[in-house]
Order: C-alpha cells, then structure tokens, then sequence
C-alpha cells in the first residue's frame, strides 16, 4: 500500500467500517467480509455510473422549495433553501472550490434517500460550532524536570520567541521563479541556475504589497468569463477589435462570439509548456494524440485567423514533440529512468517481463538525450521572458526554435517510417533492422543536399551511432569471444541452438541470415548453407532484400569471423583481450573528425588547391556531357564536386572512353558512407584476418587438415599408387581366377593389409563396404564392381571440409579408376605364348572347312591387333585421367588450398576442385551417353581378356568379328559425337581436350 494516496488509504478505512456497521461483521480476516471488501471496491473502482448533472440537482432543490411555498411551508421551504445553498458554497475535506461535482453528488445522494420531504415535520435545530480547548499543561516544565539547565553568563536574557521569528521571516525578500518546464539538472547545475533566478524583493506588510500582487499574479484566462486584463488603447494593439467591428458593419448576419482573451506571453509561455511535453493546457489541447487549438482564444492585436494560423503550426509541432514523447515513455516505462544501452540493460525491466529490445531502448535514449537540450533551450527562454529585460515576441521565439522545429520535424518523420508504420506484429529481427535502414537512408539523403543540411546531418549520425550501438556490441561479443549474444533476437544472424559446435553440420546449418523482401514485406529466412555468404547471393534477382545496409559490405566477413572465433573457442585456443568495436569505431570517427581541424594557412592552401581542382574537374566533365549534347555548367559543377573526393576521379575522366560502374560503390562519395568505409570496415576486415587467419593454420598444424585432404586423394584417386595396387590387383586376381571376391572380410584383410605396410596411421581409419545393387545393373562384366564404398573416418573438425558428401563424389571417381584400372590390368596380363601354344595343339586336328575360311595364324594375327588397339584406348584414357586430370588439378587445388583465407573459401575450394574432377571424368548426367560408349568399350576389353584366356578354340571366328565391328562402332560414335561438340560449342571449354585426345587415340583404322 506504499503507493496509495492519502484518498485511497481514507477510502479504504471508510469502506471497512461501512461494511461492519451494515453487515455487523467485526472480524475483518473473515471470509464474507473480504467477499464484500472485493464486491464494494470494484464498485468504486469500476463503476458504470454517469457523473452528476448538477442542473438537474438544481432543478430538484428548485422543485422542492416550491413544493413547500404551495404546501405553506414557509419555514421549512426558507431552512431547505438557507441550508442547501450554505452547503453548496462550504469547503468540504479533499476538495477544491465550492459548488463542486462532490458537493451535488452528496446533495444528489441525500434527495435519493430522501421519502416525500413534503410530508416531514422538521424543526431546525441551532447548531454550534466547537472551539478547541487550548491544552494548558505544561510540556516544557514536564519533560525537563530534573535537568540542569545552563542559562549561560547572561540569565537575564528574554527566551526566544517563535512569534519574532515568524515576524523576521517576513522581512526576508522573496525568490520567484515561475516556469512551467523541468529539465533535468545535476546538482551543480541546480546551483547554477540558482545563482541566475530572477529576485524579486517583496515585504509583508508594506502599503503597497497588493498593488504588487495585482501587478505579478497572471489573470486566471483559463476561467470562463474571467476579466479583460488592461492593454493599450493603440490602434495597433485593438486589431481584432477593429477588424470584428469591421466585419459586424459589412455582413448583416455576422454574430459576435464569446471569446477568452489572451496576452502574447501567455500564447509564448504555452507554447514553450507545450513544446516541453506539458498536456494539460488552456490554448493547445490534447484529443486522442492530436493536438488542436481552441476556437475561442484571441490577442488583442491580431486577427482570429492570423493567430489560428500561426497556432496551428505551432500544433503540428507539438504534436510531433507528444508522439515522440510518449514513445520514449512508452519504453522508458521499464526501467526507473533512460540509461544509456548496454549498462544493465536487460535487468532494468519493472512492469514487464518482455522490454523493449535493445536497439529501441538505444534510439530512445538518444532521443532523451536530444530533448534534454531542447528543453534546456525552452527553459532559458521562458527566463527570459521572465526576466523582461528585452522585449521577446511570438515570432522572435519561433525564429529562435527554428533550427530545433526543423530538427524535431525530421525526427518525426524518421520516428513515423522506422517505428511507427511498422506492423504489431513483426518480430524483433525486422524492427531493428528496418529502424537502423531508416536512419541510414536518412543520413544518405540529408548528406546529398549538402551544406544546407549540415546540422541535419550531424544530428541524424549521433542518432545513428547511439542506435547502432547494440548491433555493433552484438558483432563484437561474436567476432571478439565466439558468443552470439542476442536475448532479444533483434540480431540479422541467429543461432541455431539445435546444432552443437563439434557437429559435423556446424558450418552449415547452424546459423540463420534473416532479411526482407521489400516488394512483399514478408519475412524471408535464407539459410546460410556451405558458402556462407550474404543472402544477396542466394535470392532471386527479381525480388530484392534488404538487411541492415550498412553491415552489407562487411556481412560476409562477420559471420566468417563469428564462425571460426567460435569455433576457436570451442578447441580451446587462447583469446586476446581487445577493445569494444563500438569503441575503436567512436575513436576512428573523432580522429577522422579531428584531422580537419588544421590551421588556418593550411586551410587556405587547401581550399586554393580544391578550387583549381574543381575548376579543372569541371571542365573535363562539361567536356564529357557535350558529347551527349548537355550544355548545363551548374550541373558540370555538382558532378566535379560529387566525384572531387574519388583518388582515381581523373583516371576515370581524362580517358578516351568514361564508363562508369553504377553497381559497385566505389564511385559514390558520400560523407557518411566515406566514414562508414574508413572508421568501421577496416576494424572487423583486421578481426575477419585475424580469427580466419588463426583458424586456418590451427587446422593445418593441429589438426593436419593438409594431410587428410592428401590421404583422400592417396586411396580415393589412387594416387598412393603402389599400396592401392596390392589391394586391387588382390581383387582382379580373384576375377582371373574365377573364384569368389564379394566377401567383406577378404576385401577388409586386403586393404588393411595393403595400407598398414607402407601408411600404418591411416589403417584404422580406412575401410571397405559393399553396397546392394539391383542385379540387373551387373548385366555387364564390367559393372560387377559397382557398390564397392571406401569409406575414411575424417576426425572433427576436418570433417567440415571433408563431409560425407564429399567421400560420395571421391567414391564415384574412385570406382571409375578401379573400372579403367581392371580393364588396363586384364590386357596387361595377357600373353601372346597362351595362344600360340593352343593354336599349336590343335593346327593338326582342325578341319578343311574352317582352314578354307581364315587360316589360324590369321586368326591369331588379327586377335594381336585388337589387343592392340584395345589396349591402346585403355592406356590412353588411363594416363589421361590419372596425369591430365587428377594429378594437374590436384597441383592447382593445393596450391588454392595454400592461399585460402578463411574456412569457407577453403570450403568452397574442395567442392570447386571435386566438381571437376566430378565433370572431366564424365561422371555428369550431362555426357553420361559418353561415358557409356567408354564403358562398352571397357566391358569388350573384359570379354576379350576372358576369351583370350580360354584358350583358341574355346571361341570361333565370328566372336572377333564381332568384337573387332563393336570396337570399330564406338570409336566412330565419339569421334562423331566429338565432331558435333566442337562445331556447337555445347560443352565446356575443359570437356573438349579429354575428347580430341581419344578421338586421335582410338582413331586407327580398321
């Protein structure tokens, strides 16, 4: 109850006792008695009963003293008259003035209980009024009974009277200040305006102390029909006179109206009351966050509609002051009073459990600090309209607030489009952001106007810097510490708390990038999935989203930086302590601000150089717009002052040809963004170096990121040539042999076998996997190794680079090698003495009939040629994919894997290096019809291989025939499918090379 006032605590102990003596309930702790203290309070406090109308409790007092004359009542109707109208003009507890709403509602109250007044004998009684019995006991004589009292070396002095006193105090001068307006001072301050308040001296008791009240107390104007203060007699102070008199002479249906008159002052001092944020006025009044102006006030020397015109721009004014007011209120609600962002501000919340969020909380307090100063001015203004010591008018103190107006005014606007206009319903994330878009627009529009708005300008980027403070916190805490601390989610990137740091998704699932689509205003969440980058790569380019702009440039870098400083926190290396962002920013501005502080000689000689620098510049551009028939000098002059500030401004110019890059922001020279560029920008590209930079060689030397990327390409790309060849030769072996090969634990014996003999480190981490497929993709001999997975265990954190993505693209090539490795080795087994000696074994038994048709040396004559050529295809494409493709791209890719910066470039290296080994081995669905003529060639390189072995008459002559018409129609389909590619141009540049060169290799005529 320590916030009740002294009403509530009295109504409080009335409506109790109410309830004892109509309900007889002593107990207050009882439960009917709380029932009924809850049932009579919501009475009071809600009640749905209209005001009384006093008229009508005027009417009633009326209707019965009547009643009472026609009944011949007359001492009844004289007491009920005396006595009603004796209470009506009583002060009464509480209440101010006579006559009041309280005084009818009890007179209302007592006619309601009141039965037929008429018919009541009544007899007045004489009532006395009570004098208070002065208390004769002595206090002084009681409570010093038994003390010593020292009466000091003069015990004849009179005792100090509090009568004197009293009398003294009234010989003092009096101190008068009379403002309507609180600014807030510190207690230094207070003493120094102290110091300056205006003393007006003023003795009780003098003759003439009422002549002075008369001339200093203000007539009470807001009283109807208060008295007309005195004024001259001029023509020129009785303007309205003039012209209400003119007007009642000229328009026969004219009708003078009531009118409440006002001085000049007080039309000022209510104007500075309303410009403060005061609401209850006379002249300015408050509907529904609109403020208007009474139709009914006038000065003596102007006319009505003057006066209404210049109060109703000075309403528009104080409408915008209330709206931006009560926003701060409305967020200053939370906490005891404005206190700048980040000291406390998420505990400072009272009356909610859900407060502003910090970028709101940062804007209102760079508000607050605004309308400190203003009302500093109003005050020093309203002295002086006190003082009197020169005369100050309604236009001179207009023409004095001018500057603040305009800054108010735009202010508004910047408050209506950032805050205002924004729906209900939209979370956080966009607030902020369309808030810090609107300043920053606003500054880039002010700033293009010029000189003229240099004072608009510097208000807006102090708002901006106090406003942006949050933001720039939030990306220090993250780039700085590796904690994305954002209660509010008022931050563009969001965590996902779904994904821990040491999961192999991290880099790619665990943030999220949120923009808005300007021509929907819908949310749009872009994922930010491997590349890491802006949203503006991965949305549409019909649709454009914006974010926080000035975080644009530097966006990418951010959350490369908060990633990797994250996860350098979470393998545990050291942080070093740093300044804030928002400190090295303010530090950069103030000494960007300070170096154009230079001495006057040094001014003047820049200012010379400026000026034939901009007379050569304009030339060279009015040169330029002739050319397009443009002969407009003013606008030859902007463009040279517009591009003066461009170091490469006359490299651009003075050439044959101006072509100028409109997309890009490095023709642009506005001041603001100049700023941004130089005293923002480099501070998080050092931290961006920095923590990428610490990331990438901890991975590289901690971690051995380099030797698992080379471990992939030793197993997977078979570049560890000689351990890869005893694990597949084991298996082709088997295939000669025509024994059983898919059986997981020999394949596993084999690698581990193979590895751990030259690469024991990797043996534990390699193995082998068979995978079903459907049968009827084995109808090929050379298909039977398809679904042989190599799978290598990456440890975190290199598994980010090396994902389970990745291995499926290294297993695909990796399958295609062992493909063209089983055809290479097939041919390279067989001899030549295989099939001579059978050939010899059965020259004696063949018959007539197959000699007439081909003699057998023929037929083996014409089997080494197609070895020939088969192997021939084989070597050639096997030496081009293992030295053309796999080893010169992976020269290119380690040494881009060298110069990586950051984690994400590194990211984006890997899958651009397997994209290409991925294309040039034909894997893609695009010339999948070329990889199939490659693998019929492959499969009648088996067949051959296996036919070859079964000996010279296992087979008859037509299978050659066969063989050698198979051969010849494949090389004939890529030599024309060559042909039509290169006269079309529909592959790329990187396919084309890898086709001439089989074409020549398979190109032997038959």
């Amino acid at each position: 109850m320590a916030h009740w006032s002294r009403f509530e605590k009295e109504l409080e102990l009335e409506t109790r006792r109410l309830i004892s003596h109509f309900t007889s309930i002593q107990d207050e702790e009882d439960q009917n008695f709380q029932m009924t203290l809850k049932f009579a309070w919501s009475n009071f406090k809600f009640h749905s009963f209209l005001d009384v109308n006093r008229h009508n409790v005027q009417r009633s007092i009326n209707g019965i003293h009547e009643k009472l004359m026609v009944h011949s009542d007359l001492s009844k109707a004289e007491s009920w008259l005396r006595l009603t109208e004796e209470f009506l003009s009583s002060p009464l507890p509480n209440t101010e003035g006579t006559k009041s709403d309280v005084h009818y509602s009890v007179v209302a109250l007592l006619l309601h209980l009141s039965d037929s007044p008429s018919n009541t004998n009544y007899c007045e009684r004489p009532r006395l009024k009570e004098t208070e019995k002065e208390d004769e006991f002595d206090w002084a004589k009681y409570l010093m009974e038994g003390e010593d009292i020292d009466t000091g070396p003069f015990p004849d002095t009179p005792e100090w009277s509090e009568d004197e006193s009293e009398e003294e105090d009234r010989q003092q001068p009096l101190s008068r200040e009379d403002s309507g307006i609180q600014v807030d001072r510190t207690p230094q301050e207070d003493h120094e305006q102290n110091d300056k308040t205006v003393q007006v001296t003023w003795t009780v008791g003098e003759p003439d102390s009422r002549a002075w009240l008369e001339q200093h107390i203000v007539t009470s104007y807001w009283v109807p029909n208060s008295p007309r203060f005195p004024h001259s007699l001029h023509l020129h102070s009785n303007l309205y006179n003039v012209w209400d008199q003119h007007l009642y002479n000229t328009g026969p249906l004219y009708l003078p109206e009531e009118k409440s008159f006002v001085t000049e002052t007080q039309v000022i001092r209510e104007t500075l009351w309303l410009f403060s944020g005061v609401k209850k006025l006379f002249i300015f009044q408050h509907n529904d966050g609109k403020v208007t102006v009474r139709n009914d006030v006038v000065v003596t020397h102007l006319t009505n509609n003057c006066l209404r015109s210049v109060l109703e721009h000075i309403a528009a004014y104080g409408q915008a002051v209330s709206r931006l007011q009560k926003f701060i209120d409305e967020v200053t609600d939370h906490s005891a009073e404005p206190c700048p962002p980040g000291l406390n501000s998420s505990s400072s919340s009272k009356k909610s459990s859900d407060p502003p969020f910090r970028t709101y909380q940062a804007f209102v307090w760079a508000l607050y600090k605004y309308f400190t100063s203003f009302k500093e001015e109003l005050n020093t203004i309203e002295k002086d309209v006190i003082a009197k010591d020169e005369t100050v008018t309604l236009s001179s103190v207009l023409e004095r607030l001018s500057p603040h107006l305009a800054q108010i005014t735009m202010l508004h606007r910047v408050f209506c489009i950032g805050v205002a206009d924004v729906p209900p319903g939209m979370p956080h994330v966009l607030r902020a952001s369309h808030l810090l878009n609107t300043l920053y627009k606003a500054i880039i529009e002010y700033d293009s106007v010029g000189e003229a708005s240099e004072q608009s300008v510097a208000l807006l980027f102090s708002l901006w810097v106090e406003t942006v403070r949050p933001y720039l916190e939030i990306v220090d805490e993250w780039i700085v510490h590796g904690h994305l601390f954002d209660p509010a989610k008022e931050f563009i990137i969001q965590r996902n708390k779904d994904v821990p740091v040491n999961h192999r998704d991290f880099w790619y699932a665990t943030y999220t990038l949120y923009s808005v689509s300007e021509t929907v205003e819908s949310e749009e969440r872009l994922s930010d999935a491997a590349s890491g980058s802006s949203g503006g790569e991965q949305a549409s380019s019909s649709r454009q989203h914006t974010m926080v702009s000035f975080l644009k440039p530097v966006l990418k870098q951010i959350i490369m930086a908060g990633k990797s400083m994250q996860l350098l926190r979470n393998l545990d290396c050291k942080e070093t302590e740093q300044k804030s962002l928002y400190t090295l920013f303010l530090e950069s501005v103030q000494t960007r601000l300070r170096h154009g502080e230079e001495s006057p000689t040094n001014t003047v000689t820049k200012q010379q150089a400026t000026k034939k620098s901009l007379i050569k510049m304009q030339s060279i551009v009015a040169r330029h717009l002739e050319l397009d028939d443009i002969h407009d000098p003013l606008l030859a002059i902007n463009f040279a002052r517009l591009y003066l500030e461009q170091n490469d401004f006359h490299e651009k110019f003075s050439g044959g040809n101006v072509i100028l890059d409109r997309s890009s922001e490095s023709v642009t020279c506005q001041t603001f963004e100049l700023t941004l560029r130089s005293c923002l920008y480099p501070h998080i590209e050092r931290r961006y170096i920095e923590c990428c930079g610490n990331l990438m060689r901890t991975l590289k030397k901690v971690y051995r990121l380099l030797g698992y990327l080379q471990a992939m390409r030793n197993y997977f790309l078979l570049e560890a040539g000689d351990t890869m060849y005893d694990f597949y030769t084991a298996i082709f072996d088997k295939v000669l042999e025509k024994e059983s090969w898919q059986q997981l634990a020999f394949l596993n014996v084999q690698l581990q076998e193979a590895v751990g003999q030259r690469h024991p480190e990797d043996s534990n981490r390699l193995s082998i996997f068979l995978e079903t497929i459907d049968p009827a993709r084995k109808k090929q001999p050379v298909n039977n190794l398809d679904g042989l997975t190599l799978s290598y265990k990456v440890p975190w954190p290199v598994d980010i680079v090396i994902s389970s993505e990745c291995q499926k693209i290294y297993n695909q090539v990796f399958l295609l090698l062992l493909q063209i490795k089983w055809a290479k080795y097939s041919l390279d087994t067989l001899r030549f003495s295989d099939l001579t000696v059978a050939a010899k074994t059965q020259e004696g038994g063949q018959s007539e009939e197959s000699t007439a048709k081909e003699p057998i040396n023929q037929q083996i004559h014409r089997m080494f040629l197609l070895r020939v050529k088969l192997m021939h295809f084989v070597n050639s494409l096997h030496n081009y994919i293992m030295t053309r493709i796999l080893h010169s791209t992976g020269l290119e890719f380690q040494h881009q894997v060298q110069e990586a910066k950051d984690l994400d470039q590194l990211i984006k290296i890997h899958y651009r290096y397997l994209s290409t080994i991925h294309d040039r081995c034909l894997l893609r669905e695009k010339v999948s019809f070329v990889k199939e003529a490659i693998m019929k060639v492959l499969n009648l390189v088996l067949i051959f291989s296996d036919r070859w072995q079964a000996g010279f008459g296992a087979w008859k002559i037509e299978s050659i025939d066969k063989m050698e018409s198979d051969f010849k129609n494949c090389h004939m389909f890529l030599g024309t499918i060559l042909n039509k590619a290169v006269c079309r141009g529909s592959f790329p540049h990187s396919h084309i090379y890898i086709y001439i060169y089989i074409y020549i290799c398979v190109c032997v005529r038959v």
